[in-house]
């Protein structure tokens, strides 16, 4: 018997050490898996901790954790502050498959229930879920999901999507694990690569701040100065457009410097008042305002149309109530990103910068006229006490000596030099009256006046009229000209309030070719028939004595209004 039982008492303990060994072979693969999994999910923390700029910091969290569960698709959405998903970035769908399915999800379904719910979320199938709605058109299939969220100290940031489990299997507790793991190491980096974000783009404020001060200081044309501090805004907030108005002393806009995107409809704008525009909103609130769509913003009623396309918007006002420059503005197109309050945090600083620095430069201005001006009474005094003197002095002297002179053809000389030093002393006499005259000082110009006398008429007429201005209105016009037009403005609204029952009158001015043009057009009820025209004849003898003509007739593009096109040489041909 024993001799018999040997051979398969021996085998039996071979069979079950093949088992133990079978058993601890594949503990020492679960050990190494473990252990590679480990050292996958330190190589991805440290991975995503040496990166600062947020953009490649979300991009590598979310590529990192594709690879740590083995998920043939990842996304990372963040949430924005309507509670909705402001960017959504997915790993292992092509740009070309992209494309096909159509705009980003913005937070519904399966994707907004973690932003209601920000806890982990598995699922063996994601379409038996009660959140789940289906996909849009050419959208791969999934069915597993693993869904955790990342949060930035105690807020939540956004959420880590995961599907699709390669090799048909479902997620498990030990990828919920890595995966939340993974989350918080996100939410560090995270908040290091915003951190950061705000320290970059306050160096970028302050370096921009620090160039307009130099360049208005050194005395680099103001309009240029503008223009580049628009430009520096636009290109730090990541806007599509840029619009900068110039407000006047009676809140009139004057003018404004647009660019980028869709800015030849703000470029050159010209109205009697801020009432209706972004730029009211933002003096209403004295300071910093954002605006989500100013496409459809009810309280940007004048020309709203110049905002066609464009969403998220912020205004900010450059200067104070006392002295306020002018009102700032970007804008980005319909479907971008909201401002984010860091991108704009330094922006009222920002502007107030630039406020200091126009006033400044506009001392610096007054003081160099002030300079000059007495540069100018200084050297009108010397004129006079000295060279006038010192030369009618000489005059004297000549024609004292002339008696003696026996010669006829020396004494016809010295005759003449008395008569040159006269016409010198003449000439010196209009240079003196000339400084002074400038030191005096020449008033108002004929564009501001302009646009004071449609203010004024905006409450007679209901509504503020449309002004544009083309040429060198201000320095090619003469002051008899720009009373006359001033004038016949005037009297023309006055007929458009009483008369034409218009709701809309637009008023061009042009310096050109010679002549002063002034256009009023109305959309009212037209000239009556056999009507009066006595206030119409006073405009075009007002012309005929310039030199000039006016024409009055209705208008060619609609089929009820006026036209007045009043024209005159700039320079008066008066009798």
């Amino acid at each position: 018997m024993s001799a018999s039982n040997g051979p398969a008492g021996a085998h039996m303990p071979r069979l079950r050490l093949d088992e133990l060994l079978d058993e601890l072979q594949v503990r020492i693969d679960e050990v190494r898996g473990t252990r590679d999994r480990l050292n996958g999910l330190l190589e991805a923390v440290m991975s995503v901790g040496r990166e600062l700029d947020l953009p490649q910091v979300l991009r590598g969290i979310v590529e990192a954790a594709v690879v740590l569960v083995d998920a043939e698709y990842g996304a990372l959405g963040v949430i924005g502050d309507d509670k909705r998903l402001a960017q959504f970035l997915p790993v292992g769908i092509g740009d070309e498959l992209r494309a096909q399915i159509g705009e980003l999800p913005s937070g519904h379904g399966i994707l907004g229930e973690l932003i209601r719910h920000p806890e982990p979320l598995r699922l063996s199938e994601l379409s038996e879920h009660e959140a789940s709605y289906g996909f849009p058109a050419h959208h791969p299939p999934m069915h597993s999901f693993l869904g955790v969220p990342i949060r930035v100290r105690e807020d939540v940031f956004g959420n880590l999507y995961l599907t699709e489990k390669r090799g048909g299997a479902d997620f498990d507790a030990e990828d919920e694990a890595v995966l939340s793991t993974l989350a918080v190491a996100a939410g560090i980096a995270i908040e290091n690569a915003r951190l950061f974000e705000e320290v970059r783009l306050r160096e970028r404020w302050l370096e921009a701040s620090s160039d307009i001060t130099s360049a208005l200081l050194s005395g680099t044309p103001e309009d240029e100065v503008l223009e580049g501090m628009l430009e520096r805004t636009k290109d730090i907030t990541s806007a599509d457009m840029g619009v900068f108005y110039l407000v006047g002393p009676s809140g009139e806009l004057r003018g404004s410097i647009a660019l980028g995107d869709g800015a030849d409809a703000h470029r050159g704008i010209i109205l009697p008042s801020t009432a209706g525009t972004l730029a009211d909103v933002a003096l209403a609130q004295d300071g910093l305002i954002a605006v989500t769509d100013v496409q459809s913003d009810q309280r940007v009623t004048v020309q709203p149309e110049r905002w066609s396309g464009f969403g998220p918007a912020v205004a900010v006002t450059v200067g104070t109530k006392e002295r306020l420059s002018g009102v700032l503005m970007v804008a980005r197109r319909r479907g971008r990103p909201v401002f984010a309050p860091a991108e704009v945090a330094a922006l009222p600083g920002f502007a107030g910068q630039a406020a200091l620095a126009l006033e400044l430069a506009d001392r610096r201005r007054d003081a160099e006229q002030m300079s000059m001006l007495e540069d100018h009474d200084r050297i009108a005094r010397d004129l006079h006490d000295l060279a006038i003197q010192r030369l009618f002095a000489t005059g004297m002297t000549l024609q004292s000596a002339q008696r003696f002179v026996d010669h006829p053809e020396a004494s016809e000389r010295l005759a003449r030099a008395v008569d040159d030093l006269d016409a010198t002393i003449k000439i010196i006499r209009s240079t003196i009256f000339g400084l002074r005259e400038h030191e005096a000082g020449t008033g108002a110009k004929l564009r501001s006046r302009t646009v004071q006398a449609l203010e004024e008429a905006s409450p007679v007429l209901g509504f503020a009229p449309a002004l544009r201005m083309e040429g060198l209105i201000d320095t090619d016009v003469s002051p008899a000209v720009a009373d006359e037009a001033l004038a016949v403005l005037g009297e023309a609204l006055s007929n458009v309030a009483r008369h034409a029952e218009a709701t809309h009158t637009e008023v061009f001015i042009a310096a050109a070719e010679g002549a002063l043009t002034l256009t009023v057009t109305d959309d009212g009820v037209g000239m009556p028939e056999g009507g009066r025209r006595s206030g119409l004849r006073n405009l075009a003898e007002r012309a005929e004595k310039l030199g000039g003509r006016m024409e009055v007739a209705g208008r060619s593009d609609t089929r009820h209004g006026t036209r007045l096109k009043w024209e005159v040489p700039l320079t008066p041909q008066m009798p």
